[in-house]
């Protein structure tokens, strides 16, 4: 092979290299946190966990602050887009601990059924509302999502919510949050593009 074959060879093998680096470096691992704000000092927030830690994340300059605010489950109509915090039940179904609806500019995201961590065995299903009606013990809610479909009983008493686009102005010493995924820096610290608040005294239930 001669020197003119193999030198652009190595330099796209190198160059790949250098990308797929890159793309690593980006992907920070990213944190949930879920507690109280214990204090506001410019960007950083103190929060105290829901496990009794205590963490600072940096908001970005360009922060989403959404709160978190009651709604009704009559909301929750065919084609809704919702996520809904569910305990697995014997014959398959899910037994909603929450539900929350997603805005119309936030339909798809973070879209399927996964584990989540509100308590231990808990499960998270973001989906698009196929069909509601009254049963027995709640109302029946069948959420299609593009790997499949669950079906979900949500109790009379389950918190329901939604988000509302707001400002830095819902945060304040004593309010509840969630940020759904803090990342990690290389330095330990941890950055929000997104908080979510509780308006009046609500702890977000997701």
């Amino acid at each position: 092979m001669s020197k003119t074959t193999w030198m652009p060879r190595l330099l796209v093998a190198a160059f790949a290299s250098v990308l797929i680096v890159s793309a690593s470096a980006q992907q920070a691992p990213t944190v949930r946190i879920r507690g109280t704000i214990e204090s506001v000092d410019g960007n950083t927030l103190a929060i105290k966990t829901r496990e009794g830690t205590d963490v600072k994340v940096r908001m970005t300059d360009n922060v989403a602050v959404f709160a978190v605010v009651k709604t009704s489950l009559s909301e929750i109509k065919d084609g809704s887009y919702i996520g809904v915090t569910g305990m697995p039940e014997p014959d398959g179904t899910q037994k909603a601990i929450a539900v929350h609806i997603f805005p119309e500019n936030q339909r798809g995201a973070a879209e399927g059924f996964r584990p989540w961590d509100a308590r231990a065995n808990s499960t998270m299903t973001n989906a698009t509302v196929a069909q509601t009606v009254k049963g027995t013990d709640g109302q029946n809610i069948t959420v299609k999502y593009k790997d499949g479909e669950k079906k979900v009983v949500v109790p009379p008493d389950t918190p329901i919510v939604t988000f509302i686009a707001s400002d830095k102005s819902e945060i304040k010493p004593g309010a509840k949050l969630i940020i759904f995924g803090a990342a990690k820096k290389d330095d330990g610290s941890l950055e929000a593009n997104r908080v979510n608040v509780g308006r009046d005294g609500i702890t977000p239930p997701m």
